[in-house]
């Protein structure tokens, strides 16, 4: 137990003898959360500029006026006719509407006509304008219908709907989705850097067999086991601190909303920090450098960090990325996180934690066996 014990102490200084360390185990997550909240924080809301030039004296002109000025996030100015292009091209506003003399006549009559919408930015504006601006003209033209050519009912019933004796209350629900997708990203880049740590680290074994410390350290009551052990725990005890830290970051720093309990997630994370770990002894098992240790890593951690889903949704990819996707324990990482966000209990999700551990067990089988067959410089265990 000693000897483990030192074996951990040994192992941490040597991780952390450059501060440089810090920086790379710590602050890498943390640039991970910075990427996710630029990408995702941003307010979604905009509002749009609406340009009016209005012909029209009428009174049903004024009223569509007013009724464009009371919509949510929608600003209106109004412009002459002359200035259209320029304030379009411009880009000073959105869209602007041309309301043409006799608007309102056309609306006594039933048939509103003599008003256009012009825009360059297509159907992502004029749909918003239009959902509400046509509703009001139907209803406004049903009046017209209904006063039959009358003007003095037309007058009376539009001035009663313009009164709206009724009320409706309208609530804003609480966007979840932009946190989860914030969620999402973070944990996908933590896994990634999860995976380059737990390289990193196991890398060590490497760089000591190099350097010969390792081979003295055997001709001390020490055993290959008990050293390939305190590296594996050196490695939990590293990502179980930088897990704490980026979940307590995103919750208290930059107030991300997670939608599942502190302690659900770190079990999820550390049963993949066990995956990681395993990766990465298979790695140094394999390579026979450090320099083919770093090619190594990179060829199996970036690219299936993008096919499983860290970098981007799976959705978007195509059938056959997504059916690769679900043969990479970081797809089933990130599967249970975005259930749990859902509401989905933890124990609903024992196929995605039984798998991932299934990945761990395989990995460390794979490394011993291959430490196992390893004589180019003695067994590991």
């Amino acid at each position: 137990m000693k000897e483990l014990l030192w074996l951990i102490r040994h192992t941490l200084k040597v991780t952390f003898n450059k501060k440089r360390s810090i920086i790379i185990y710590f602050g890498m997550p943390l640039l991970g959360i910075l990427i996710a909240f630029a990408a995702y924080g941003g307010s979604n809301v905009q509002t749009i500029q609406i340009g009016i030039a209005s012909q029209d004296q009428g009174e049903a002109s004024s009223g569509t006026i007013s009724f464009l000025k009371k919509i949510d996030h929608v600003k209106v100015t109004e412009i002459k006719n002359s200035a259209i292009a320029d304030q379009i091209s411009s880009g000073k506003l959105d869209v602007v509407i041309k309301i043409d003399e006799g608007f309102t006549q056309s609306l006594m009559d039933g048939k509103p006509s003599g008003i256009q919408m012009v825009s360059i930015k297509g159907a992502q504006v004029t749909s918003f304008i239009k959902a509400y601006l046509y509703q009001y003209l139907d209803n406004v033209a049903a009046i017209g219908k209904t006063a039959d050519g009358n003007q003095k009912s037309f007058h009376q019933m539009y001035a009663n709907y313009q009164k709206k004796n009724f009320s409706m209350k309208t609530v804003s629900l609480k966007d979840l989705s932009k946190n989860r997708d914030m969620t999402s990203q973070t944990i996908g880049f933590l896994l990634m850097f999860l995976l380059m740590s737990a390289g990193n680290l196991s890398e060590i074994i490497l760089k000591e067999k190099e350097n010969r410390t390792y081979f003295r350290l055997l001709s001390t009551p020490i055993s290959a086991r008990k050293y390939v052990l305190s590296n594996i725990l050196v490695n939990m005890i590293i990502m179980a601190v930088q897990i704490t830290f980026t979940i307590y970051m995103m919750k208290n720093v930059f107030h991300i909303e997670t939608n599942m309990a502190f302690g659900e997630m770190l079990f999820i994370l550390l049963v993949f920090a066990l995956v990681a770990v395993g990766l990465g002894l298979i790695i140094v098992a394999f390579a026979s450098s450090t320099a083919s240790f770093g090619a190594l890593q990179n060829f199996l951690v970036i690219p299936t960090c993008m096919l499983s889903g860290c970098f981007w949704p799976v959705a978007i990819m195509p059938d056959a990325a997504q059916k690769i996707a679900e043969f990479l324990p970081q797809h089933w990482a990130l599967s249970a996180i975005e259930k749990l966000q859902k509401g989905i209990s933890i124990g609903s999700i024992y196929l995605n934690i039984l798998i991932l551990l299934a990945f761990a067990l395989a990995f460390f089988l794979v490394a011993i066996y291959r430490f196992g067959r390893n004589n180019n410089a003695r067994n590991f265990i």
